[in-house]
């Protein structure tokens, strides 16, 4: 296939002949990988070469070009490493084109995402063979690469610009195409998600499941290894918990190998249903209402940039980030409530930002032979005192308690590999006992990072510790949540001896009974057609402790799903299920949705 992007609608200043070639569109990633986790802040998946220290693959495509001459090349990177004043640059990567590099290496300057100056070549032919060519392993991350024959031409930088530049140099339509129209639209595949579309599915709706990653489970895929947790099948409901059965491998720890996630069972489970489509790699970004309802969603598609609308009369925000939520105009909270605001013993004295954080785990493997590892003076710096003798990372290697998990998350993730590089990097090369070491190498590093809380969506209910503690009857209890009180916080330690850069958290558990939660936590109280399952339900920073656990979200998913299929059958909203027709949904419940 040749890959031909031009402008479709050229605007003031920019030569037809100038050309797009997003990096996620290439016909082969090689060893990069797409990211897609900052497409809300910086305008766009990217590919990051995550090598774990050793040079990945190069990814490579075919680009057709308008005519013969000279082009200005530009390379839309950032030097990743900047943020921090670190040393050097190791994020770098070449790009050749017909197998020749440019003269500079990409991703060794600047902070920030911007088009870096590749330089004029000229082409004689009328394609070209693009590669992007990795240099060090240590995550370089490329946008898009231009080709521009106009003088002086400077491609946009700033947010809108760039959007704006984009659609049109990829011949992007302002009109989304059609998805469909479903009676129910999932956003999010994560447990929560996948579980509530497979039951609305099989209680006959025919559901859309989005979902923004190429595989399912969330944090229990691959990407992230986090075993599944919460008990299910209990009182109230014993059939509650029969869906997540389906998806959960039984194999426990965290940070193993990805067969022991299931991605694949995942993916079978959710294809097996008639009334499901699934439709993956597709990120919601764009909402559209009528009133204080969800008419539609707008998701585009993350190797091609085309968007699709999805139109229903009912959505599930089970982003984990209540992005739909979000866009529709939801109420929702961040950070930890004051306690003279909730009453809860557990809650600071005072409001703040401060969020239980993202773990980025990671493991190492025995070898037959001795590995080097490069040095990494751009990491955070380790002594003896201050390293981690470990040949693995767990949950808690947890980063960004003190940032917005949202806005900041590409720098959270990046911290969390200068903490996991630097010291791999001295436990290799300067750790008295390195030959414990020697022949371990980085087995595999997460790139997705595995969130535990960012915006809570507010219901009818917002749930609190002594509702937990106290054992609060409500009339409408559904999910039984029996995980701990669970609340992180940075590692005093790691704190002191890392000056506020910490990468280690602690956590301050309190066991309580099973409690069954109100359905009232899981729809919103100001968007009347949405719902919400996961760790962004209508819940305190307290107690989202105990509610945020996998095998409990898939619950909620579960009643999500049922809930829907009552809406469906009178033609009601989500909270008129609790007001009229609570009764048939607690019918649901106590039948479960299992196959």
């Amino acid at each position: 296939m040749v890959m031909c992007l031009f402008i479709a609608s050229v605007p003031a200043g920019i030569s037809a002949h100038t050309v797009l070639i997003e990096a996620e569109s290439f016909e082969q990633l090689g060893g990069w990988v797409l990211d897609q986790q900052v497409m809300d802040t910086m305008g766009s998946p990217y590919l990051l070469a995550h090598g774990m220290g050793s040079p990945v693959a190069d990814a490579v495509t075919t680009v057709a070009l308008p005519g013969r001459g000279d082009y200005r090349v530009w390379v839309r990177t950032r030097n990743w490493t900047a943020t921090w004043d670190a040393p050097g640059a190791p994020g770098r990567f070449q790009v050749l084109v017909d197998g020749k590099a440019l003269d500079p290496d990409f991703g060794a300057e600047g902070a920030e995402w911007h088009w870096q100056d590749g330089g004029i070549i000229q082409i004689t032919g009328s394609t070209v063979t693009l590669a992007l060519h990795d240099l060090t392993g240590f995550e370089g991350r490329c946008d898009a690469v231009l080709f521009a024959a106009g003088p002086g031409f400077v491609p946009p930088n700033d947010p809108k610009g760039c959007a704006d530049f984009r659609r049109r140099a990829l011949g992007l339509s302002k009109r989304p195409e059609k998805a469909g129209v479903f009676d129910l639209v999932v956003v999010g595949g994560g447990m929560a998600g996948t579980c509530a579309a497979v039951t609305a599915a099989r209680l006959g709706l025919w559901t859309a499941l989005v979902q923004d990653r190429p595989v399912l489970g969330g944090n229990n895929s691959s990407e992230v290894r986090v075993h599944l947790n919460g008990q299910i099948n209990l009182p109230p409901y014993p059939a509650l918990g029969d869906v997540v059965t389906e998806f959960d491998t039984g194999k426990k720890g965290n940070a193993q190998p990805p067969s022991n996630y299931g991605d694949d069972q995942k993916l079978a489970v959710a294809r097996a249903e008639e009334h499901l489509r699934l439709f993956l790699n597709m990120h919601v970004n764009q909402v559209d209402k009528k009133g204080h309802r969800i008419t539609a969603v707008v998701a585009v598609d993350t190797r091609t940039g085309r968007a699709y609308r999805f139109a229903a009369p009912l959505f599930a925000d089970c982003t984990g980030d209540g992005t739909v939520g979000f866009l529709a105009g939801a109420d929702y909270r961040t950070g930890r409530e004051g306690r003279g605001d909730t009453g809860e013993s557990l809650a600071p004295p005072t409001p703040d930002n401060m969020t239980l954080g993202s773990s980025v785990q990671w493991y190492s493997v025995e070898t037959d032979a001795p590995v080097p590892f490069p040095e990494c003076p751009w990491a955070l710096p380790f002594t003896l005192e201050t390293c981690q003798a470990t040949t693995r990372g767990d949950w808690d290697w947890e980063v960004g308690m003190r940032q917005d998990q949202i806005a900041d998350i590409e720098q959270i993730r990046d911290h969390a590999f200068r903490a996991i590089y630097g010291n791999w990097a001295f436990l290799k090369n300067y750790h008295p006992e390195k030959e414990r070491y020697a022949k371990r190498a980085l087995g595999w590093v997460a790139y997705i990072a595995g969130k535990r809380e960012s915006r809570r969506l507010l219901g009818d209910v917002i749930l609190r510790q002594q509702d937990i503690e106290e054992r609060r009857e409500y009339p409408d209890a559904c999910v039984t949540t029996t995980w701990s009180i669970d609340l992180h916080y940075p590692n005093p330690e790691n704190s002191k001896q890392f000056a506020g850069q910490e990468f280690r958290a602690v956590c301050d558990q309190r066991p309580i009974e099973p409690y069954a939660i109100p359905y009232r936590c899981l729809y919103s109280r100001n968007v009347s057609n949405l719902f919400m399952a996961g760790r962004n339900i209508s819940v305190t920073h307290v107690a989202l402790g105990t509610v945020r656990v996998m095998r409990t979200g898939g619950m909620m998913g579960e009643v999500v799903g049922m809930a829907a299929a009552v809406c469906k059958h009178h033609d009601t909203s989500p909270r008129g299920v609790y007001k009229r027709h609570l009764e048939e949904l607690k019918q649901f419940m106590r039948r479960g949705a299992g196959p």
